[in-house]
């Protein structure tokens, strides 16, 4: 242990209270020893005693920590630069006594020990290092090439647009919410105020008290009028506060007249249920809207083919045969199903694809619409051929074995009592009026096309595989690698849709019927319609069209599922689906305004599944220009419906 004495001089004992400074002598010796030092430091407070305090150099942070010894020229250089500055605070310190006091003790001291400091062998070490650093990078930079500048900043600039903050203004300090931790507590209390007052001036009315009614009524009207639209206390009206108080001396007088707590519970249940019914009356009558929004066609969707059905029988179209027909067959091709009644929508679907297919000549479009669709889908893709893709559009009711006898949905589709179900929403035996079945009450699931997916390989006899697409996807990268993709013997490749307890089979299957329960798993996971690799091979091996007309006779009284083809597709379909990764195929563009940008981008296909189609005017905003860009605005046809409507 080394002791380090206290600094003496020959001045008087003020001048020596007022001196609390320590002297460091750190030898070679001392700085090798490697279990650490044992530092004992003598002082005089000050009263004039003497004071000691003792430390490890272990006990010092790791930055004190010296990792090399140092050269015993440079130790007794730095003790010498120690005396001097010593000697200098000691000169400083008298010149001050004598000339009188210029500042407190405690800043001298701090002067003190700040300049000796300055000459500490750690602190010097650090800053020795610390320079070498600045210097070795200042060189770099100075000898950087301008193609190095360049590509460090084209990477900054980059890692940029791939940062993605979703919670952006969540918590931005500027928000005017956030300026008070309670910035709506006025307001809160202005709307509990007036619900209180209703009740009150309700049983003031009933004990024929109509001063207190009327003064409660006038108190919540001109509450309400200051309230209006405001979100939080910085929108109130600056009466706000004095009106809050007022109603207050209103509902404090009501109270101790007409307090009585079972009247007051009944009226609040009362209040209560009435609030849940207006509720739900208005999610009814929004969802009803929106229904009626999202399938009324449009004008220009319906201009749209009536122009193009007329060019077709005008200039006798009808004759047209079909270039490169070999190639419908041919199994090395690349081969894709769509069936869709929406002409503005198939085209995207096959532009889209084809814009972006390395090899566009191996791509051949299998389209089947209806027979009021089937002159103006046929014109457009006459006008506006694929090239060098090859299409064919064909007319489903062309499709003889298609009836009634072979095909149970059509059966039922056709009967007077899935039309009862359907349309009749008054009959005890019809689909219930409530909002949560009006999204069932939708023109595609009577219509032929969207169950025709079923029946694959009735409809392409001749191939072994392709890829089903719907109308409203938009395709952003090539597909062809989904033609190599090993699906293990399964039948359909699709994406999953499950998300914990989200889209699992207990969402549209019927648990509760023993069918089902006996064979199908609850948390089974989901799958998507919209983009689907079917193994037409496999299908037909497997008898897949059998197994889904058996469930579907099952389901005549639509007791193991409601209306649609998702829930038979899973059923048809279980153990039998491969998942493709998530990166083929994104959900969500048609109702989900949260979908996450970057998967958007990122994704082979984008599907716009939901209401919010992108060819009508309800469509989500931000997701409009995905769509939109495979849309010719220039074409003649879209200029005349589009841009004159």
């Amino acid at each position: 242990m080394y002791a380090l004495p206290l600094l003496r001089s020959g001045y008087d004992a003020s001048l020596l209270r007022s001196l609390r400074f320590i002297r460091y002598i750190i030898s070679e010796e001392v700085l090798q020893i490697q279990n650490g030092v044992d530092i004992t430091v003598m002082y005089t407070d000050p009263s004039g005693k003497i004071k000691t305090f003792e430390v490890n150099s272990r006990e010092l942070s790791s930055s004190w920590i010296w990792q090399n010894s140092l050269s015993t020229n440079h130790a007794q250089k730095v003790v010498r630069q120690h005396e001097a500055s010593n000697e200098q605070l000691v000169n400083r310190t008298q010149e001050n006594v004598l000339n009188g006091p210029q500042g407190s003790t405690k800043s001298s001291r701090d002067q003190n020990q700040e300049e000796m400091n300055e000459f500490d062998p750690a602190k010097l070490k650090r800053q020795y290092l610390r320079q070498k650093r600045k210097e070795k990078r200042t060189a770099e930079l100075i000898h950087m090439s301008r193609d190095t500048e360049l590509r460090m900043r084209n990477a900054a600039i980059e890692r940029t647009k791939h940062f993605v903050n979703k919670v952006k203004d969540r918590y931005s300090i500027w928000r005017i919410e956030y300026r008070n931790p309670q910035s709506d507590s006025t307001l809160k209390l202005m709307k509990d105020q007036i619900i209180m007052a209703k009740i009150y001036a309700s049983i003031a009315r009933s004990k024929k008290d109509f001063n207190l009614y009327d003064s409660l009524m006038r108190h919540i009207k001109e509450s309400r009028g200051i309230i209006t639209d405001a979100n939080s206390d910085n929108e109130l009206h600056t009466s706000a506060l004095e009106q809050a108080k007022a109603m207050g001396r209103a509902l404090s007088m009501a109270k101790d007249v007409l307090l009585d707590y079972n009247e007051l519970a009944r009226k609040l249940r009362a209040m209560l249920q009435s609030t849940e019914e207006n509720i739900n009356s208005v999610k009814k009558q929004n969802t009803f809207l929106v229904q009626h929004a999202a399938k009324t066609i449009p004008k220009p969707l319906h201009c749209l083919p009536l122009q193009l059905t007329t060019d077709y029988f005008l200039h006798n179209h009808a004759r047209n045969e079909m270039l490169d027909k070999y190639k419908l067959e041919d199994n090395s091709l690349y081969h894709y199903a769509i069936f869709s009644d929406n002409v503005l929508a198939t085209a995207v679907v096959v532009n889209s694809t084809v814009i972006n297919a390395k090899e566009p000549e191996k791509h051949v479009f299998h389209v089947v619409t209806d027979k009021l669709n089937f002159a103006a889908m046929r014109m457009w893709f006459i006008i506006h051929p694929p090239r060098p893709s090859a299409i064919h559009v064909q007319n489903i009711d062309e499709f003889k074995w298609l009836n009634s006898s072979y095909c149970s949905v059509l059966r039922q589709l056709e009967s007077a009592r899935i039309k009862e179900y359907y349309f009749k929403a008054s009959h005890p035996s019809s689909l219930s009026v409530g909002n949560e079945n009006l999204k069932y009450r939708n023109p595609k699931y009577l219509s032929m096309l969207n169950h025709l997916r079923f029946y694959m390989p009735e409809v392409y006899p001749k191939l072994d595989k392709l890829l089903f697409l719907d109308d409203d996807i938009v395709v952003q990268k090539d597909l062809t690698k989904l033609w190599t993709v090993d699906m293990k013997g399964m039948v359909n490749g699709a994406v999953e849709t499950c998300k914990e307890s989200f889209h699992r089979f207990d969402t549209y299957l019927n648990f509760s019927n023993p069918k089902i329960a006996e064979n199908f798993d609850p948390r089974a996971c989901g799958w998507a319609f919209g983009m689907n690799v079917f193994d037409l091979k496999e299908w037909k091996k497997q008898s897949i069209t059998g197994l889904y007309h058996y469930w579907q006779d099952l389901n005549e009284d639509r007791k193991l599922w409601k209306l649609g083809t998702l829930p038979p597709g899973l059923i048809t379909f279980y153990n039998l689906t491969y998942p493709l990764d998530r990166s083929w195929h994104v959900l969500g563009l048609g109702y989900d305004p949260a979908v996450d940008l970057a998967q958007i981008k990122n994704a082979a296909v984008i599907h716009y599944n939901g209401n919010y189609k992108p060819w009508l005017d309800l469509a989500i905003t931000k997701y409009n220009s995905y769509w939109s860009k495979y849309v010719n605005f220039d074409n003649p046809y879209i200029q005349s419906c589009y841009m004159n409507k």
